[in-house]
């Protein structure tokens, strides 16, 4: 994890970036289309498109997980952090440390789980949208996961460089 500006970051990282910031303002840009053709559909004709329910489900779970992995690109998840704001530099690091850990190990277990949750749900043929198998809108978990707790992983390294040298 280079510079959360993406400056100085390599190719891959570049066009990584590129591709969650353009995946996450397409999805959200369609969540929100759909969200506000839906109300208007229901206030003019009394109804909306069947699907629109379960498309929205999707799109939030979709945005919600692009969303987790733009954020800890650049490190700059959620945190209910009181105590290092307290703590000099060493010891900071060492608590940044363990929550990256912790994080990485808590985001490879729920990355295992929710691919044996795809691979079930594709074993059983479950479907969306009437006859659509469901796995592939559902992969975005582990996948997801799986990336996150790979960032988390290299955050958790990169705290320890400053003890290698």
């Amino acid at each position: 994890m280079s510079a959360p500006s993406g400056r100085g970051e390599s190719l891959p990282a570049r066009i990584g970036r590129r591709f969650e910031n353009v995946a996450l303002v397409v999805l959200l840009t369609a969540m929100l289309l759909l969200a506000v053709a839906q109300i208007l559909l229901r206030n003019l004709t009394g109804s909306g498109p069947g699907w629109a329910d379960e498309a929205l489900r999707l799109l939030v779970l979709w945005v919600g997980m692009f969303g987790a992995l733009a954020a800890s690109r650049d490190d700059r998840q959620l945190r209910i952090d009181l105590l290092s704001r307290y703590l000099s530099p060493g010891p900071r690091r060492i608590v940044e440390l363990l929550v990256h850990g912790v994080t990485a190990v808590i985001c490879a277990m729920l990355a295992w789980q929710s691919w044996r949750f795809v691979t079930a749900e594709a074993e059983y043929g479950a479907t969306l949208f009437n006859d659509l198998p469901a796995w592939p809108f559902q992969i975005i978990l582990p996948l997801g996961f799986a990336l996150l707790a790979w960032r988390h992983t290299v955050l958790a390294v990169h705290r320890l460089r400053p003890w290698a040298s």
